[in-house]
Parts: C-alpha cells; structure tokens; sequence
C-alpha cells in the first residue's frame, strides 16, 4: 500500500512535541511531505531537523505543489477555519489541533465542506483514544458498573501571567476562550466520550487574577442524558495542577488522574462495598492492554478510517459536542441562566461567537 502523504500547517511546538515525533512513529504508513509557516525561518528549522523537503509560508502554495492526502493543522486557534476549508476543499483529510473552531457557526461551515466517504476534517481529543477510556466506555454501554449518577472533571492547571504575553492568548477574538477553551477541553471531551451527550448546564465564570479579556476559572453543573450528573472545573490558578476525572456508578467509583496523558497506571476501578467480595469481577474490570493517551493512538485510527471511507471519531457530531457544551456554559455563565442542549438555536450571540461583548469579565484585584 502506498504512503498517506502529510502535509502539515504550523511550525511551532505542538507540531515539534507532538506531531512530527507522532508522524515518525507511523512513518511505515506516512510521509511527511511539506510544511508550511508564515515564519519562513521557522520552517527551515523545523524541516531542516525533521527531514521534510517541500517548505513554505503560505498554505496555498502547500496545498497546489504537495497535494497531500491529509493536513494536519497546528496553527493557534484563529486561524483553523481558514487552513481546515482550504484542506477540505483540495480534497485532503484534516486533523485540526484544538480548539477545534472559535465558534459553531464556524465548525458548521467546515462540515459543509465534508463529503461521504471523505474528505473528512477531525479534531485532535486524544485522551479518548487511550485503553483506560476505551475500557470504561465498554462497561458504560454494557452496564457492567450499574447505572453512571455522579461525575466529577477538574482541569486544575497553572498558568503564570508570562504566558499570556503571547499575543493571541487570553483574547476572545483569537483564542475563543479562556481555560474552558483551551485547556479543559480534553477532559470535558473524555467525560462526554464516556458518558454521553449533555442535556443542561448552568455554570459560573470569571476572571479572578490574570490580565486577560477571557476567563481564568469556571465551574458547572451539568446534566447528562444518562440522567448523571456532572461537575466541572477549568483553571489556570491552580498551582498543584491535576487532570482529574471520577464516575460513579451503582456498583464502582471510577477515577483517572493525570496532568497531560495517562496509561493504565493513571486509572482506579473501586468496588462499591456490595461487590467488594466479588474479586473475580472485580478484577475483570481492569484494561486488558495498555495503550495510553495519546495523538499516536488517535492517527492511527484516523489512518484506518482514511483507508476505510469512513468518517473518524472526532468529527462531525462527535467533534460538535464539546464544542457546543463549551458555547452552553459561556451563555449560562454571561447571562445567569440556565441553558438547555434543546434549545440551542443556530444563530445569535454563543452561535457566531462565544461571549457577549457587552458582558464585561471582573478584573483582578491589586495585591
């Protein structure tokens, strides 16, 4: 079988952390093709240390004399839209770091671009690829634990006030959010993966100590269809930082905790005192692999889905959901209302946008 061939859009550190060191593990079923960044420099540093022969500054000129199979976008998050329909629109599959767009207006448009069988645009949530996830979603959907009530997902991170001296950061036009956005976005897509669509949500924001336009905490109350419900917590604040998700069932607690990426070792199964005697069953619940977290498990399913003619997990609805929870909690948050999945509508203020420019976030306090 003949290589799928990359192209990738964005030099910066995600593509040297994650992406390239990714395409090398596959590079049995990949070729990295070109690479494309308004820095010109950059390109040739990163091409330079990576192998990659075709280099340019403009996503145009890639896309015209590569003709890749699949973009792989890793662009700050304003300019998505624009490298994702560019790729669609040549006919390539697109893989899109997160956020996946600004607004839902937005990630509408990109899927009107889609065709059946592919091209298809997917969206970087690797924490649902690892064994742990895939292992406790089995057991959601067979029953094995009981019934999901209670859920707890906290993205408790720190970031100092330098990291918003990057200029597009902490912006609502070019970062579309704060650590709902761009930081809890991973949890809160794992615990949907789990558990399912979500029915309501009434949350709280603000901005209690960095100098940004944007959120730096939120809290939410979340209703799910399974009839759980859920707690969730995004922070930049918190200076012992921990990805930390817990389920409840009937019949186990079940818990993930991590700070980027996890493996087996991250995730507890606990009885309920009613099974605890039942070790047998008990210790059937564990992952029988471990595969951890990570964008090398997602490309690889995304690989087989491109061979396939199949749309990949991550896209479409898939990928819309979190999104769309994230647009949910910052109108429940600005107005002080809650807000139910039911009545979304595909237009106004949280459609073409994610904030109301005339809700006004509190500033820091001095001292």
């Amino acid at each position: 079988m003949s290589k799928v061939k990359v192209g990738l859009i964005g030099a910066g550190g995600i593509a040297t952390i994650a992406h390239l060191p990714t395409l090398r593990a596959h590079q049995d079923r990949v070729e990295v093709a070109a690479i494309a960044d308004l820095d010109a420099d950059r390109v040739a540093q990163v091409a330079q240390e990576w192998d990659i022969p075709g280099r340019y500054t403009d996503v145009d000129a890639l896309l015209e004399a590569e003709k890749p199979d699949l973009l792989i976008v890793c662009t700050p998050p304003s300019a998505h839209k624009e490298a994702v329909l560019k790729g669609l629109r040549a006919g390539a599959w697109v893989w899109c770091e997160k956020p996946p767009m600004l607004t839902l207006s937005d990630y509408d448009e990109v899927e009107a671009q889609e065709r059946e069988g592919g091209p298809y645009a997917s969206y970087v949530f690797q924490h649902r690829f690892g064994s742990g996830a895939a292992t406790l979603k089995q057991q959601v959907a067979q029953g094995t634990l009981g019934r999901p009530m209670v859920a707890l997902c906290n993205t408790l991170w720190y970031r100092p006030h330098a990291y918003y001296d990057v200029p597009w950061r902490g912006l609502w036009a070019t970062e579309g959010g704060g650590p709902a956005m761009g930081h809890g976005i991973h949890q809160m897509d794992l615990l949907f993966e789990v558990l399912g669509d979500w029915t309501e949500v009434t949350a709280v924001a603000d901005t209690l100590d960095r100098d940004i336009e944007t959120e730096d905490v939120s809290f939410a109350i979340v209703k799910l269809e399974s009839g759980a419900i859920a707690s969730i917590v995004n922070s930049v604040l918190s200076p012992r930082e921990t990805s930390y998700l817990r389920f409840d069932f009937q019949d186990a607690t079940v818990e993930v905790e991590h700070l980027y990426g996890y493996d087996n070792s991250s995730w507890r199964w606990t009885p309920a005192p009613h099974k605890a005697e039942d070790t047998e069953t008990v210790q059937s619940w564990a992952p029988q692999e471990n595969i951890p977290s990570s964008h090398r498990q997602q490309l690889a399913e995304l690989l087989d889905a491109m061979a396939e003619g199949t749309r990949p997990r991550a896209s479409g609805h898939d990928g819309r959901r979190t999104l769309e929870f994230i647009a949910a909690l910052y109108q429940s948050a600005e107005t002080g209302q809650r807000v139910r999945r039911e009545d979304l509508v595909k237009d106004g203020i949280y459609y073409t946008g994610m904030h109301d420019a005339n809700y006004i976030y509190q500033k820091p306090q001095e001292g």
